[in-house]
């Protein structure tokens, strides 16, 4: 075993654990039954509900889960509810909205002015402009019942209509995960002195809340989750990550040293191929020393900015078509593993459904689940968590397989480059906003913030 694969073991295993019961780790496997899950929790919470994602949507399924939280309010008045979300992204319309009456912020107002029962709704401001990066937290608490999801909350998450976006759903029920994670959120984050409240009268502007936010920056960079902990390598346990920038990150820390620890295997999920180049390197590495790679990503059509033909096109339609060209780069550099099966590639597509799915699985040990695109803006800009689980006895083996069968059930396996489509092949107005991006090389700077 090289001394690389050696150091990066003893790094995760010298991570302090929380040791996990078998029984208390479970999996959903759609989306639909997340919606239900979330229900069922707010309804049977005692003393804490701490929902935190990237937005909560002013829509129909949205409002089933604002709506929840304030009849769970209103029978249980001691129940602590708070909503954590993304500040510049409540207060804007829709990407591709010319004419924004209302926006999700201005309806949190309103409920909470009609309800009256003081749901709290957070706005994090990670940093001053959306486009720089955003609140990329993940995590819903009930009590001591953890369900992480890289989902946020709206119609096609949640399965509310005909379309829905497939993501990853993993209870974990454990009180001291959950305290970390409450406690993280209070001490870090809503304590600082940098948020607003959403649903208040007033939303306090970010000119009011710069020099918190200074500060609250500076903290994110260098913050981590407080637990008791154990540092061992033979039992399931479960170690909650944070992390922001892409210089003494935790978390992109021990998902190069999960890389670079591999052995055998490595299953890996992200929705968009654009992969940071510490991330490159790592899988080129691993797959000279003959590591078998799984890469699971959405088709260009299952993309959640892709825009099909029957619809008006923005220019940030070209985005999947940006991200394909990538894949096809890819698979080009490593036509031959693809032949002989040591890297596989599999394209996700279900009718005009749309593939959100992160993570990793190694060695049929570790298991990161996260809400990191593995892109350059998760590296280096948006805020970002994830759990390592430990399964050094394999104790949870059936249920990812079962998760793996549910996923790979609209994959299809891309033996060849050729299977890929090429820029020729793309809409006349995609093909000339990526010759533009590439002629400028503006596509560099258009992939790190996207």
């Amino acid at each position: 075993m090289s001394s690389r694969i050696n150091q990066s073991l003893a790094f995760l295993n010298n991570l302090r654990k929380i040791p996990l019961d078998e029984q208390s780790v479970d999996c959903l496997f759609s989306s639909k039954s997340f919606k239900a899950e979330l229900l069922a929790q707010i309804k049977k919470a005692k003393y804490r509900i701490y929902l935190t994602a990237l937005y909560l949507e002013a829509d129909e399924a949205g409002a089933d889960i604002l709506m929840a939280l304030y009849d769970a309010k209103r029978t249980n008045p001691a129940l602590n509810v708070v909503v954590c979300i993304d500040y510049h992204r409540a207060q804007r319309g829709l990407i591709g909205e010319k004419e924004v009456t209302e926006t999700n912020a201005s309806w949190y107002q309103k409920v909470e002015k009609a309800q009256g029962l003081g749901v709290k709704i957070i706005g994090i401001p990670v940093k001053r402009k959306e486009i720089f990066g955003v609140q990329h937290l993940k995590g819903f608490i009930f009590d001591g019942q953890v369900l992480y999801s890289g989902a946020s909350f709206n119609n096609i998450y949640l399965h509310q209509q005909e379309r829905y976006r497939y993501d990853r759903y993993w209870l974990i029920n454990n009180v001291l995960l959950a305290d970390s994670m409450v406690s993280f959120l209070n001490k870090e984050i809503i304590s600082s002195g940098a948020v607003a409240h959403l649903n208040s009268e007033i939303i306090t502007p970010m000119s009011e809340l710069k020099v918190a936010h200074k500060k609250l920056s500076r903290n994110l960079k260098q913050a981590s989750f407080n637990y008791e902990g154990e540092r061992s390598a033979d039992c399931l346990a479960v170690t909650p990550l944070c992390g922001l920038g892409a210089r003494h990150n935790k978390l992109n820390k021990t998902i190069r040293k999960l890389l670079q620890s591999a052995q055998n295997e490595i299953l890996l999920f992200t929705p968009y191929f654009n992969l940071p180049s510490a991330i490159a390197r790592d899988i080129s590495a691993l797959l000279k020393r003959g590591v078998q790679l799984t890469i699971v990503v959405g088709d260009k059509t299952a993309n959640d900015f892709y825009i099909p033909e029957e619809k008006k096109f923005t220019t940030i339609g070209a985005l999947p078509y940006l991200y394909e060209s990538n894949l096809k780069s890819f698979a080009k550099k490593h036509q031959a593993l693809l032949q002989s099966g040591q890297l596989k590639l599999n394209l996700w597509q279900h009718e005009n459904n749309s593939f959100h799915l992160k993570g990793l699985y190694v060695d049929k040990r570790f298991i990161m689940l996260t809400g990191h695109n593995l892109n350059p803006r998760a590296w280096r800009l948006d805020v970002e968590n994830g759990l390592l689980i430990d399964d050094p006895k394999q104790q949870l083996t059936s249920l990812l397989a079962k998760e793996s069968e549910q996923i790979f059930l609209n994959t299809q396996l891309i033996s060849h480059s050729d299977q890929i489509q090429e820029l020729s092949d793309y809409p006349v107005h995609v093909q000339k906003i990526l010759i533009r991006l590439r002629r400028s090389k503006a596509d560099k700077i258009v992939k790190g913030i996207i």
